[in-house]
């Protein structure tokens, strides 16, 4: 009488049944399907315990991996994917550079890269893909620079020399450059004296706004009262929009693009004397002047520099002269 063969397998005393690596797998897959990636890689994971998996499997578990931000895992199966040679070779080697990236190990994608493009490894219908995708990698290793610049710049600011009295001591022009050079550090440690510079009357009218912008960029939570033209604002950084995208300005750019668009030179003049004097205001914006009002006076302002006459609203053109002589520090 012949036995019955066995309907199991074991894999380190543990008991597989028939049909259990499929079931983990289609249930891996479903769990993707509906976006739920850290359910669906515990699932390939222990699949993957009974079996190596083949280019199907692991193409879902890296991407899996990839979308659940396990990205060394996922760097680890895509390799292994590589190696096998599989059908969707770019398939796998983009998800393998885009994981790279993420773990910031650019000079790897470029070389990888580069190797790709010199073997003709890549069809031309797909060159352009991942020539961009060589130029985005180079941007984020330049941003990455750029930050660590940034974060290490924090401890380089001489405190000082931004402190009220001793700042406002130097000439406007090297309050200025003082204030250009924070652009790539972390000014949190400084944020007191910046508000300080901001609030005193003393301070430049431009220098107060250049400062403002500096605090607006790095998103600096804090209450700040500026005071301009006899007008007074209270804001926060944090969640102020930058000179060029406030209101008024937009609303002004865009008028000036409808009255103009005959008048090129007058336009390019406008627009230029726009940028400079919303930084001069900010972010007070054209203070109580209607913006229609403001629009004519900067077209009648042009048209007088250009050697053109006509009548003009006096006191609004003295305004704009003004916030042009103010503009001069730039």
């Amino acid at each position: 009488m012949k036995k019955k063969q066995k309907k199991y397998t074991t894999f380190e005393n543990v008991v597989i049944f028939p049909g259990t690596v499929e079931k983990l797998i289609s249930d891996a897959h479903k769990y993707v399907e509906n976006y739920q990636y850290d359910s669906a890689n515990k699932l390939f994971e222990e699949a993957l315990k009974y079996t190596e998996g083949d280019e199907a499997v692991l193409s879902v578990y890296a991407y899996s991996l990839y979308e659940a931000k396990s990205f060394e895992k996922a760097k680890e199966v895509c390799e292994q994917l590589l190696s096998i040679g599989p059908v969707l070779y770019l398939e796998v080697m983009e998800l393998y550079l885009t994981i790279l990236m993420q773990l910031k190990q650019n000079k790897q994608v470029e070389q990888i890269i580069s190797s790709l493009l010199e073997e003709g490894a890549i069809p031309p219908e797909q060159v352009d893909k991942f020539e961009r995708l060589k130029e985005l990698n180079a941007n984020i290793a330049h941003h990455a620079i750029r930050q660590e610049d940034f974060v290490s710049g924090a401890s380089e600011i001489d405190q000082e020399i931004f402190q009220l009295e001793k700042f406002l001591s130097f000439p406007t022009s090297k309050q200025l450059n003082l204030i250009h050079g924070l652009t790539t550090r972390n000014i949190r440690s400084i944020v007191n004296h910046l508000k300080a510079i901001i609030e005193t009357e003393d301070t430049h009218p431009f220098i107060k706004s250049i400062v403002l912008v500096l605090l607006v960029e790095q998103q600096v939570n804090i209450s700040i009262k500026i005071s301009k033209f006899n007008l007074e604002k209270e804001v926060n950084p944090a969640t102020l929009e930058l000179p060029t995208k406030l209101p008024q300005f937009l609303a002004l750019s865009k008028m000036m693009m409808e009255k103009l668009e005959k008048e090129p030179s007058t336009l390019e003049m406008v627009e230029y004397l726009l940028s400079k004097h919303a930084i001069v205001t900010y972010p007070l914006e054209w203070l109580d002047y209607d913006t229609d009002d403001v629009a004519q006076g900067y077209i009648d302002l042009v048209r007088t520099m250009f050697g053109g006459v006509q009548e003009m609203d006096v006191e609004l053109v003295e305004f704009l002269q003004k916030l042009e002589k103010l503009a001069e520090l730039q």
